[in-house]
């Protein structure tokens, strides 16, 4: 069934590019219900909410209608999966529905999630269900809130229909909005296949959609690989500074345009240990949070290589030029990280200016604390500041040696943490450039959330929805769409996980 237009489609991909993808349709949904609509993205897109909340609107988000303009179709990509390579996998339950360009002139994917089996489901079902849905729209309505380019989430609807996983769970679909669903894998996909137009024509495409000046460059494709790492470097360093794991860094889930995708299994930080894995299926640690740099330069080395042929056609100079880019990654991740922990620590150079040779040592002085007495790496940050209005008496609780020396003939238990609130002190001191210290504290709460999407109040709300009770969800979601604002009546939404609750908790992806 068609239904009046709700979104106005311009398919440039499935135009461009039919053979990476292919045309289906969304498995019915007997009997769909709204859960959630994003009321703000939706006239972002220039969609009337109202229009998304009737009958046909719902109809549209679970599946069982396309809006005028829709050319739904299952994408095609491969991947590298845990560094393994799978040559075919798609999109086994999603569904593209079509671009539209949003008021600001930007061109968005509009994206069914969990809407039944395609021919890429490998054996799959192809259906999801609300907790995990529910999860996407929480995780990436909050990385918004934190600036941290993300996907969106346009709404969840249930389908009406039980879906099997750990016993029955109501089936729901999410409508996913992205500035596009280009991978990695995508270009892995089509180095394979037996065309040797497609990857110039991908790259084309590509570019013209997320990096345009790489289209004036001498090489473009060496351009456009300079500009997926920049942003690539850019997001990971943004998620190491709040503190979140993505915990299934496949090739496939590595986008060029630097938007962060796939919450299946992420989660954030409480204790800040750099080992940390959530994820049940990361059995080995390979996307622990200290890992996720490095990754996303293999990943991005996986990119290059489909590209090598379009960058020169010497072989030995392709490959030359595409790793003098991908060696530049460490550098470009290092100074973005290095400029947002600056920021969260209220140190001149978070605007731009030079940061003094010795913030780098501050820096990972302050982490080695937070790791060494096991700290919250979240609330650590908002303690800091307290120190800077004239209280140091949270930031102390925090950071108390949890095994003090006794002996009188030992250094005092908190020389570690005396000389390095010393230390930054004067930094900021020196850095204030006239700004009173107050100022400086102010500035770092609008850097650094007091609330995120923590593990065990995420847990309980999609545990309640799931039984029917949104009112959790709802709650967690308007404060971690807020973060940086304290709520006199929110306390628990920032405090750390119940002793225990972190030793046994596990993240999953949904399928």
């Amino acid at each position: 069934m068609t239904v009046t237009t709700l979104f106005e489609f311009d398919n440039t991909y499935r135009r461009d590019l039919a053979e990476l993808g292919i045309e289906w349709k969304a498995a019915p949904a007997p009997e769909p219900h709204l859960v959630v609509l994003n009321d703000a993205l939706a006239v972002e897109l220039g969609v009337d909410p109202a229009a998304l909340r009737s009958d046909e609107g719902v109809a549209v988000l679970a599946g069982n209608a396309e809006p005028a303009g829709s050319e739904p179709i299952a994408m095609a990509y491969a991947g590298h999966q845990f560094g393994g390579y799978s040559p075919r996998l798609g999109d086994g339950r999603a569904l593209l529905l079509g671009e539209t360009v949003d008021r600001s002139g930007a061109r968005r994917d509009v994206h069914l999630k969990g809407s039944g089996r395609t021919p890429f489901a490998r054996g799959g079902d192809g259906k999801a269900v609300l907790g995990p849905m529910l999860r996407e729209y929480l995780f990436a309505e909050a990385m918004h809130a934190l600036g941290v380019p993300t996907t969106r989430a346009l709404a969840v609807v249930t389908t009406g229909e039980q879906v099997f996983r750990d016993g029955p769970e109501p089936g729901a679909v999410l409508t996913r909005v992205a500035s596009s669903h280009l991978r990695v894998g995508t270009f892995e996909y089509a180095a394979r296949l037996d065309d040797p137009t497609l990857v110039p024509r991908l790259l084309d495409h590509a570019i013209a959609r997320h990096h345009p000046e790489a289209a004036e460059a001498e090489r473009p494709a060496l351009a456009f690989l300079d500009a997926v790492v920049e942003v690539q470097a850019a997001l990971v360093a943004r998620w190491m500074l709040v503190g979140f794991i993505h915990g299934v860094m496949n090739t496939d889930n590595t986008t060029i345009s630097g938007e962060t995708i796939d919450y299946g299994p992420c989660a954030f930080l409480d204790r800040f240990d750099p080992a940390t894995v959530f994820s049940s299926i990361d059995h080995g640690g390979r996307y622990a949070y200290a890992n996720q740099p490095p990754i996303v330069q293999w990943n991005l080395a996986r990119l290059a290589e489909t590209l090598l042929p379009l960058i020169d056609d010497d072989a030995q100079a392709a490959t030359d030029a595409a790793m003098a880019v991908l060696l530049a990654f460490p550098d470009r991740y290092e100074q973005h990280w290095t400029t947002g922990m600056a920021a969260k620590l209220g140190l001149e150079g978070a605007a731009g200016g030079d940061l003094h040779l010795a913030d780098g040592e501050l820096f990972r002085d302050l982490l080695a604390l937070l790791h060494q007495r096991r700290v919250d790496y979240t609330s650590a940050f908002r303690a800091l500041a307290e120190v800077l209005r004239g209280d140091d008496g949270p930031a102390r609780a925090l950071l108390a040696d949890p095994a003090p020396v006794a002996a009188e003939d030992e250094v005092p238990s908190d020389a570690v943490l005396d000389g390095w609130l010393a230390r930054w002190r004067r930094r900021v001191d020196d850095g204030a450039g006239g700004r009173d210290v107050h100022a400086v504290a102010d500035a770092m709460d609008a850097t650094n959330p007091l609330y995120i999407p923590r593990n065990h109040l995420v847990d309980e709300a999609l545990a309640a929805a799931t039984a029917g009770d949104l009112a959790p969800f709802e709650a967690l979601l308007a404060r971690v769409t807020d973060p940086f604002v304290e709520q006199p009546v929110a306390a628990r939404y920032a405090q750390p996980a119940p002793e225990g609750f972190t030793e046994t908790f596990q993240t999953f992806c949904g399928t």
